[in-house]
């Protein structure tokens, strides 16, 4: 893609991510905390870990340094759908 072109579908949805965040938080104060809890645990960080390194391995093959935004969205995403619910 052209320059840093391939930077604006993560920044998209992190910022889609943030949005929800912030929505959330005026409705219900304390919830922000709630939604990112899943980063102080060990088994969400470890497998959106590998799953970051597998997508950045792939993604380097095939689309070079552009595939490192995409490997932390794909790691912070996987990491949020592994955590544990309480």
């Amino acid at each position: 893609m052209n320059g840093e072109a391939w930077l604006l579908g993560p920044a998209v949805v992190l910022g889609a991510l943030a949005i929800r965040t912030a929505v959330t938080e005026l409705r219900r104060p304390g919830t922000a905390r709630e939604q990112w809890a899943f980063l102080q645990s060990r088994r969400a960080l470890f497998a959106g870990a590998a799953a970051s390194l597998v997508a950045g391995a792939v993604g380097w093959h095939f689309l070079g340094a552009a595939s490192a935004a995409w490997a932390v969205l794909t790691g912070l995403l996987v990491a949020l759908i592994a955590a544990p619910r309480v």
